[in-house]
């Protein structure tokens, strides 16, 4: 694995809020959902995660600075490499949701309380329209619940357990590690009774131990307006049981706002492109424009000027959580025919005799680009 700070593409003299800002860019961009599935980038989506986790905490970036990677290995580091599910319940904690997502996963378990359900992922398509007015969808998703035979032990007739021997029921494991750097002592979950306490000397037939089977559930996400593809919602207790008992874990919807080919999206604001004449942007004109859910009209005042916007208050999508809409910037471009009819030819012909000579040169507002005069449009 390459160096942290390489991983990041930040200097080794970054400040914390840098190295936030870089790690969300650069997990955004190797983050599975946007690379339908890639193995290769949820290994890099690990990658920058464990990065991000070292530097951003002050004295796991200062051993790490000193010995490397060796410097945070053990019980405080990734002696192991990152799971996925603990990459996605970083990035969630920092950058997910629509806020208070710490305990999105739950904490690492203890001695021998049941084990929580591995949160689920699913992505939601939704169109530019959903954005703007919210909407209530129904999904259809398979999970893990209790199996009614064992009443969810995994235990034949449903017996109770018994005390794992190795552990005695605490369902924890000292290992002693020795390194250059001196002797760690981790704690990690019982290999006999993988963390639990306890084992099952005759497993349920239904679920084979488990506690749980698996079937289809129909579920409602509410998603308000204003949201965009790099939000999440969590649909808390809503995912699968633990194993024997354990606790339902979570269900994560990462929303998936297609492109609607009409506009280009900025925060709130939308912009789109309506052809004109010669004619309409000389003499002036009312014309149709495409809104999100329908059109509307506007106003093009007579000597319009080929790339000027006329705003339409209210006609963009929502703040999320937020009081007012953005707005809808239309963009006029003057459309020159490239095929004329012998009586345009004629009639264009004489208005080149009359009409005035086009400036010496072309106002420098005119070749900014469009976001920029959008800006200095709206003040």
């Amino acid at each position: 694995m390459a160096d942290y700070y390489s991983l990041l593409q930040v200097p080794r003299t970054a400040g914390q809020d840098e190295i936030k800002k870089a790690y969300r860019k650069v997990a955004l961009k190797y983050h599975p959902d946007r690379n339908a599935g890639s193995k290769d980038a949820e290994e890099r989506f690990k990658e920058v995660t464990e990065a991000y986790e070292v530097l951003r905490d002050p004295a796991k970036r200062a051993r790490y600075d000193r010995y490397g990677k060796e410097g945070v290995k053990g019980p405080t580091g990734f002696s192991g490499g990152m799971d996925f599910s603990d990459a996605l319940e970083i990035f969630m904690r920092d950058f997910g949701g629509f806020g208070g997502l710490e305990g999105l996963f739950g904490g690492r378990r203890r001695g021998n309380r049941p084990s929580r359900g591995k949160s689920m992922r699913l992505t939601l398509p939704l169109t530019l329209k959903d954005v703007r007015t919210g909407v209530a969808r129904k999904v259809r998703v398979a999970v893990l619940d209790g199996c009614e035979s064992c009443r969810g032990t995994g235990v034949k007739d449903g017996a109770r357990p018994l005390r794992c021997p190795t552990c005695e029921g605490a369902g924890e494991e000292r290992v002693e590690q020795r390194s250059v750097f001196g002797r760690f002592v981790s704690v990690t979950p019982c290999r006999q009774c993988r963390g639990e306490g306890t084992v099952i000397s005759e497993h349920c037939r239904t679920c084979r131990g488990e506690g749980r089977v698996r079937v289809d559930r129909e579920i409602e996400v509410e998603v308000p307006a204003g949201v965009s593809s790099e939000n999440y919602i969590t649909l808390r207790g809503e995912g699968n049981v633990g194993p024997r008992g354990g606790p339902r874990g979570d269900i994560v919807v990462l929303l998936d706002v297609a492109e609607d080919p009409r506009f280009t999206r900025d925060r709130t604001d939308l912009a789109v492109d309506v052809p004109i004449t010669f004619a309409q942007a000389a003499l002036g004109d009312r014309v149709a424009v495409p809104t999100v859910e329908g059109r509307t009209w506007v106003e093009v005042p007579a000597g319009t000027q080929n790339g000027e916007v006329v705003r339409v208050v209210g006609e963009g999508v929502p703040e999320l959580h937020g009081r007012r809409n953005g707005d809808l910037l239309v963009r006029l471009c003057v459309w020159v025919p490239t095929r004329l009819s012998a009586e345009q030819r004629r009639i264009i012909g004489d208005l080149r005799e009359v009409e005035d000579r086009p400036p010496d040169r072309v106002d420098p507002s005119q070749r900014r680009g469009f976001w920029s005069r959008v800006r200095e449009a709206l003040g």
